[in-house]
């Protein structure tokens, strides 16, 4: 708990057994009071490890719903346990857990209601090894996305986020797409509700076992960036009507 506020951490997972129990055990259980894992219908023992390392709430997806749809369940569940802090955090170990309690502390302080942890915040990414071509690509939407929804963000990118209860019942995250650009989808939708966004640097690892998507879906998870940021200005121009708001 931090202020009577109940701390959640969700785990969207995929084929995730090799790395899973590095990031559960360095997750801050004095801070933490729940965590749920979705195992999106991984072909390893995920699920399985989740229970033997003492994760309390495993969800298991006979089917694979994809990343959008693993977080919806993440999400919804999490909210059913009376979170009020809800942080996102990949099994993966490609975000260290350790900055779970400055994530926690700016929403619990009620300074921002949503918190994400920027990898281009500093040199982080680089050093860290993204690919030079991702890095460039995610400089290049970034600006793109800032230009077109009327904000201000390093990065839209990222998967280590933290929101408030209060966020996540007041946008329709359960409408988005079940692919990666959920992701894009649900702070397109923060930002048109006019919730404040605060950003903490976040060193950033890239290795093997790191999940990561290939060229080609890089490049429709693009296409479908700029589609999400169109649309958003449009629907503030209220010329269009979209389903995200």
């Amino acid at each position: 708990m931090y202020k009577n506020k109940k701390v959640v951490v969700v785990l969207p997972a995929y084929n995730a057994a090799k790395t899973l129990k590095k990031t559960y055990d360095e997750i801050p259980f004095d801070l933490v009071d729940e965590v749920i894992l979705c195992d999106d219908a991984s072909k390893d023992n995920t699920a399985e490890l989740a229970h033997h390392i003492g994760i309390q709430h495993v969800i298991v997806h006979e089917k694979n719903k994809g990343y959008g749809g693993n977080q919806k369940s993440l999400y919804n569940k999490a909210l059913e346990l009376g979170g009020d802090i809800v942080i996102m955090l990949h099994p993966d170990y490609q975000y260290t857990p350790l900055l779970i309690p400055s994530m926690v502390n700016i929403i619990g302080e009620d300074l921002y209601p949503v918190v994400l942890g920027s990898r281009i915040l500093g040199k982080g990414a680089l050093k860290g090894g993204m690919p030079l071509y991702k890095y460039l690509a995610n400089r290049f939407l970034t600006l793109t996305q800032n230009f077109l929804v009327g904000y201000k963000l390093s990065e839209y990118h990222t998967g280590y986020r933290a929101f408030s209860r209060d966020v996540l019942q007041n946008i329709k995250y359960n409408v988005n797409s079940d692919d990666f650009i959920f992701d894009n989808e649900m702070l397109s939708q923060i930002i048109y509700k006019g919730y404040d966004i605060a950003e903490v640097t976040c060193p950033t690892k890239y290795f093997e076992e790191a999940s990561s998507i290939n060229f080609t879906r890089s490049s429709k998870y693009g296409l479908g960036v700029l589609r999400v940021s169109i649309v958003h200005l449009l629907s503030k121009l209220g010329l269009v009507k979209s389903r995200l708001y």
